[in-house]
């Protein structure tokens, strides 16, 4: 019966050991400090309360769970402290412009990533231009002019 009691002991000290040293092992993982600066692509100034929005992405480049989002102040800053080293996918949404992503590797204790924001472009229809109701017939394109009436040159 001692005997058993002491192995109790002896697998209760080592299983509180491992448990110390896993968590030692995550303590020593390297982070990183990300400085953001949003501005505005056309003229450099910053884009307040932008939501940044960060994400892990997986060896095979797929988005993992437990993103965060920062809202930049009115200097268009926002950091964060304690970002683990590996990829990190950002995303960047403003009202009025278009939305940012892209995938940085983090691997420096202290990185600075200033993001330009563009305004919307105009959209295209391969369509043409069409009549708000549904139900009309496409528009037509004008005839082309008759070649025996154009003089020559």
């Amino acid at each position: 019966m001692k005997k058993i009691l002491i192995v109790g002991v002896v697998l209760g000290i080592l299983m509180m050991a491992g448990a110390v040293l896993a968590q030692k092992d995550k303590e020593e993982e390297p982070t990183s400090w990300l400085n953001f600066l949003v501005v505005k692509e056309e003229n450099g100034k910053p884009v307040r309360n932008a939501a940044v929005i960060m994400h892990p992405v997986n060896v095979r480049g797929k988005q993992e769970k437990g993103g965060m989002e920062l809202k930049t102040d009115p200097d268009g800053k926002a950091n964060f402290d304690g970002i683990p080293y590996g990829k990190l996918r950002v995303q960047v949404l403003a009202s009025g412009f278009q939305t940012y992503g892209e995938d940085f590797d983090i691997d420096k204790p202290k990185m600075e990533f200033t993001i330009k924001l563009k305004r919307p472009q105009g959209q295209f229809s391969v369509y043409g231009d069409r009549s708000k109701d549904a139900s009309a017939p496409p528009k037509q394109d004008a005839p082309p002019p008759d070649q025996k009436d154009k003089k020559p040159d």
